[in-house]
């Protein structure tokens, strides 16, 4: 038996920097408390949602991994209470900006960075203005608590995403997040078609996933977005287990036995049974035979 303790947060959160981070530092020590060992935090929780229009004095919020002021408070965190924080920031690295998150193991050790792969342009998420597409690939991390990968946000529509983690190992699969309301359709309520999508990603590669979502209503200039929570955490059969509400900030946990899991997924054959040679139509954007 290899249990693991997994806890999803979420939070509102402002332009003081200092009062988030305390906020974030909050949840993740009651979580730890309540058992969780891998405790996952929002995307860019250090400031209000700023890709919501497009600002060129955002562009400055970005700095190298090692000066981030939350990477390198929640390492003495991490290794305080011994958990692993994958930890999600705006980075720059050299002239090149990037939605990253840095991979905190239990002792504060950095494992490495994840640079996000899919960024979207649509009103209100107007990513492709600040964010160059990551260059990391879809890399996993070998933490004191297992395996793990993470996508960020919008690489969760992606089920290639999913896939390539599993592939290379993911042991559980991670998504910070900032998603809410619509303002292109504010008629519309994608929370029910972004929590399946990635039950789906949790039942097709037999693993679970870990979402946290940012909570509370903000706006950047014209564009006002409320963010709808519901940070939750779903089994490897992609069955929901722990799951927040839509506006309370606190944390869910939930208790999965890797080596039950990966047993599970062995005697379905679906590694076996897969066949990438056929697989060519994934290659290009207009698909081929």
């Amino acid at each position: 038996m290899r249990p693991v303790t997994f806890a999803a947060t979420q939070f509102a959160c402002s332009w003081d920097r200092d009062e988030t981070i305390a906020r974030a530092e909050a949840l993740v020590r009651a979580a730890a408390s309540d058992g969780a060992q891998v405790i996952l935090l929002q995307e860019l929780f250090e400031t209000p949602y700023f890709c919501a229009e497009q600002h060129a004095r955002h562009l400055n919020l970005a700095v190298p991994l090692e000066e981030n002021r939350a990477v390198r408070h929640f390492a003495s965190l991490a290794r305080a209470l011994g958990v692993v924080l994958p930890i999600s920031v705006y980075e720059r690295a050299g002239n090149t900006l990037f939605n990253t998150v840095a991979m905190l193991d239990a002792d504060g050790t950095n494992l490495g960075c994840y640079r996000k792969t899919h960024i979207p342009q649509n009103p209100g998420y107007e990513e492709k203005y600040y964010f160059t597409p990551g260059d990391t690939g879809f890399v996993t991390f070998a933490t004191r608590f297992g395996r793990l990968g993470v996508g960020i946000c919008w690489d969760q529509w992606f089920p290639e995403t999913a896939r390539a983690l599993a592939l290379n190992g993911a042991e559980a699969i991670l998504y910070p997040t900032a998603i809410g309301s619509e303002p292109a359709d504010p008629s519309y309520d994608s929370q029910p078609h972004w929590q399946r999508v990635m039950q789906g990603h949790a039942a097709a590669n037999m693993v679970p996933v870990v979402a946290s979502n940012r909570i509370g209503a903000e706006a950047e200039g014209a564009t006002p977005i409320t963010f709808y929570g519901t940070s939750f955490i779903a089994d490897a059969t992609g069955a929901v287990v722990a799951q927040a509400d839509r506006a309370t900030p606190g944390h869910v946990t939930a208790t999965v036995d890797l080596d039950a899991v990966a047993a599970f997924r062995r005697g379905w054959g679906c590694w076996r049974d897969r066949r990438p040679a056929m697989y060519g139509a994934l290659a290009g954007h207009g698909g081929r035979a």
